[in-house]
């Protein structure tokens, strides 16, 4: 098999993946196959030299993602209606994946990045440490600090009831 033949069954077989990584990075479908496209067109142009295209491709849309935002800053706005998805859903896996890909969006860049490499794409902590180029430490601090912010942002609101309730000693 050539290197054409091998990237080409590299994509096949792996595009979904890095396609939900990439939605998972950036919120956005149209951002994702952006992402995605510049990762593959990086990647083609080094293919036989590349000893891991994952961590090589998971890098680079990091990378890629972390640029855009640098430039484009506060002006991205994400907005609160999930893209149209290409399976049926219940609709309440649907509200609760949209609530977590909006409080995801709400992250600073770097944080969200770890996040989706630690627990969706199932890294080890020194992986994303060395797709991210940080310390094991940075990834162990950023997933913390993104966790406790991800429980705060999806936490049910308080009623007043509530308030009363506690305050009256009744829990």
């Amino acid at each position: 098999m050539d290197d054409d033949d091998g990237f080409r069954e590299f994509v096949r077989v792996r595009y979904v993946d890095l396609l939900r990584t990439a939605y998972l990075l950036s919120g956005s479908r149209d951002a994702a196959q952006d992402l995605v496209q510049n990762a593959l067109v990086k990647v083609m142009r080094r293919w036989s030299r590349v000893d891991d295209p994952m961590a090589y491709l998971r890098r680079t849309m990091v990378n890629d993602r972390t640029a855009r935002w640098r430039r484009i800053g506060s002006r991205e706005l994400l907005t609160a209606f999930v893209p149209e998805r290409w399976r049926p859903d219940s609709a309440d896996a649907v509200v609760e994946r949209d609530e977590l890909l909006t409080a995801l969006g709400q992250l600073p860049v770097r944080m969200r990045a770890v996040l989706v490499l630690r627990y969706w794409e199932d890294l080890s902590e020194a992986d994303t440490a060395a797709v991210l180029g940080c310390s094991v430490g940075t990834v162990k601090s950023q997933a913390a600090r993104g966790l406790a912010r991800l429980r705060v942002l999806l936490a049910p609101p308080v009623t007043g009831r509530q308030v009363e309730a506690v305050r009256g000693g009744q829990a």
